[in-house]
């Protein structure tokens, strides 16, 4: 059965008030951080996965309509780029882009996607076409991209602060996929072993920006607003495969 997600956002306009006053970093930092609670690690889908209960055609359910939201990374990530005046900020942030997408010499996450999902036994013309993604992923996705395209770029950035909670989740789901789903091939999990070093790197970025440009009380109120959007976001695809791919 589906987890439930509380959707009560402790940020402004959810319950007619903010928090007031501006907060230090590290305040606000501990904010942020306390949105880990709300990450999709703690759906019962994750749950399952990452003890070893989930099927072959679950996993590869999975693994397919995960790829709608990878292919979106690197458009999020250029509505980021499109709307930042900071030439300084935009240097470093063009590097997620080519993370995903890959360069002409090196593999992204994307083509580690892809060779996962090789590794479960699909085609890549089936990740590649769509076929198997189910509407509540696709709708997400899309809202994830729009809200980077259309909010504030600085509230774009704070939603990408996921990535505080993620190194964590790659961890424990690397070393469940090679405990619990031996019929997987391991060349096919390198997209995970990447992440480790990457989302790290990439969180501290965004949480210097954030900590830096986030003064006053209604910017602050506006991060930890778009960070719990993000996982909104998330736990809806979650919700979305789980209820596509039953046990």
């Amino acid at each position: 059965m589906t987890a439930t997600h509380d959707v009560t956002h402790e940020v402004a306009g959810t319950n007619g008030a903010g928090h007031g006053d501006a907060v230090g970093p590290d305040a606000l930092v501990e904010r942020l951080r306390s949105q880990a609670t709300r990450y999709h690690s703690e759906h019962d889908f994750h749950v399952r996965m990452n003890a070893g209960e989930l099927s072959p055609a679950q996993i590869r359910g999975w693994v397919a309509n995960r790829f709608c939201y990878q292919e979106a990374i690197p458009r999020k990530d250029a509505a980021i780029l499109g709307n930042c005046p900071d030439r300084e900020i935009r240097q470093r942030w063009i590097r997620r882009i080519t993370d995903h997408d890959g360069t002409e010499t090196t593999e992204g996450g994307i083509e580690a996607w892809l060779r996962l999902g090789e590794a479960v036994g699909l085609d890549r013309a089936e990740l590649l076409d769509g076929r198997h993604i189910v509407p509540g992923v696709r709708f997400s996705v899309d809202a994830y991209v729009v809200f980077a395209r259309t909010r504030p770029w600085l509230e774009a950035v704070a939603s990408s602060l996921t990535e505080l909670f993620a190194p964590g989740l790659m961890a424990e789901r690397l070393a469940a996929f090679e405990k619990h789903y031996t019929w997987i091939d391991r060349d096919g999990l390198d997209y995970f072993r990447n992440r480790l070093h990457q989302a790290p790197r990439d969180s501290e970025h965004a949480l210097e920006i954030v900590t830096a440009r986030c003064r006053t009380a209604e910017q602050q109120d506006a991060a930890v607003a778009a960070l719990a959007f993000k996982n909104d976001v998330l736990w809806a695809m979650m919700d979305a495969i789980d209820r596509a791919y039953p046990a």
